[in-house]
């Protein structure tokens, strides 16, 4: 790689990877720069929607993924007392789009897939251990500030990507506000071998219930016969050490599926849930992308899904820049469609999907299941509901922006 690459990226998630990839598929010579000593365990992240599955199919991660992934043609809402609402056939949508299902693989099984195919590229580099600190910019470029085992270094390149988390650093550095709110409620996941599809559940269920919602999905864990994850929320005032000792967690679990003797919980965790969207994702020759730009609750899986169609569109835009063929303001056209379909779309729908599950009053309730049941009714509804939760549709609105 040139000693001074045309791109740095910070971050090296699914998304900073990704991005990288592209880039460098376009001859433009790219570094990631990772704070931690190698790739990360991230056990939140899992589920895959059509769209971004044609995204990565061009660089050989979507059939690396099929190996092991898990498809998952078909998934349900659902209610704590009355089971199922409704369950919707992505395979409706076939005529749409080569991958007519969901398709779940841990997030920290995807990006080694990535990284793989980014060190096959000589143009790319990745460090670990180097922590992105700061960066300032001139005209021309930029420099970019790491804190790396063997002390402080400044890299320059012509362009910076931060795609760094929700704590980015590049942002910050940036001077960008990161507008929205935090949920009350922390998020628990916890981890089963158990069974659930003899109980009617497909392997991808959201739960309503006005105090204990839930939702659950199929992993393919090391192997046959996979993982069952199960999500619920935990009051804000509830001791972590209590709420993911093995009782609480035993007590939940059955809670969500009764059955005899305890559940074998092979993981739990705990996290908090945001709702936030950076007021820019440019500011003069550095670029946010996927957590560091918006993040919004998981249900729906909208999340890493809307990160990889920033990394696609983004890459795409930057790479012509670099190779001399658009100037710098087609990167403003990356803001406004992804800024845009963030905000209409992914933070729109995604907090609508979880005050379904939460409704409290039974108008509300019902409003929503009726609401659902309409839709599921007739093939343009069920369609049309597919567009949206498929992420199709927000695909559609974000190329329509010029």
């Amino acid at each position: 790689m040139a000693k001074r690459p045309q791109v740095i990226v910070s971050g090296a998630g699914p998304v900073g990877l990704l991005t990288a990839l592209a880039l460098a598929k376009q001859d433009v010579s790219v570094l990631v720069l990772e704070a931690e000593a190698g790739l990360t365990l991230d056990l939140r992240a899992g589920t895959y929607h059509p769209p971004s599955l044609e995204m990565m199919a061009p660089y050989g991660i979507t059939d690396e993924m099929h190996k092991t992934a898990i498809r998952v043609p078909r998934w349900q809402i659902r209610d704590k007392q009355e089971g199922v609402i409704v369950e919707w056939d992505v395979t409706l949508i076939k005529d749409l789009t080569p991958y007519p299902y969901r398709l779940h693989l841990e997030q920290h099984r995807l990006t080694p897939i990535i990284y793989a195919k980014l060190k096959e590229c000589p143009n790319a580099e990745v460090r670990f251990g180097h922590e992105v600190t700061d960066f300032s910019q001139t005209v021309d470029g930029v420099t970019v500030t790491t804190k790396t085992p063997g002390g402080v270094e400044k890299l320059e390149a012509q362009w910076l990507v931060g795609a760094d988390g929700g704590r980015s650093t590049v942002r910050k550095s940036m001077g960008v506000a990161f507008d929205g709110y935090t949920w009350p409620e922390r998020f628990v996941v916890a981890s089963t071998v158990y069974d659930f599809a003899p109980h009617g559940y497909t392997m991808n269920a959201y739960v309503a219930d006005p105090v204990e919602w839930s939702a659950m999905f199929k992993m393919p864990d090391d192997g046959p016969p996979g993982m069952w994850r199960v999500l619920w929320p935990v009051p804000a005032e509830e001791d972590e050490a209590v709420a993911l000792s093995d009782d609480s967690v035993e007590r939940h679990m059955q809670n969500f599926q009764p059955k005899a003797g305890r559940y074998p919980i092979k993981y739990r965790s705990m996290y908090k849930v945001h709702q936030r969207v950076a007021s820019q994702f440019r500011a003069g020759r550095a670029l946010l992308a996927g957590d560091a730009a918006h993040l919004n609750n998981p249900i729906g899986a909208f999340g890493l899904n809307g990160g990889i169609h920033d990394a696609v569109n983004l890459a795409d835009k930057l790479g012509r820049i670099c190779r001399g063929e658009a100037d710098a303001s087609l990167l403003d056209l990356y803001v406004r469609q992804r800024r845009t379909v963030n905000l209409e779309y992914v933070q729109e729908h995604s907090i609508r999907n979880l005050k379904r599950l939460t409704a409290r009053t039974e108008a509300e309730r019902r409003k929503n299941f009726d609401e659902l049941r309409r839709a599921a009714a007739t093939a343009d509804g069920a369609r049309n509901f597919l567009l949206i939760s498929s992420m199709i549709a927000s695909v559609r609105r974000a190329n329509a922006i010029i």
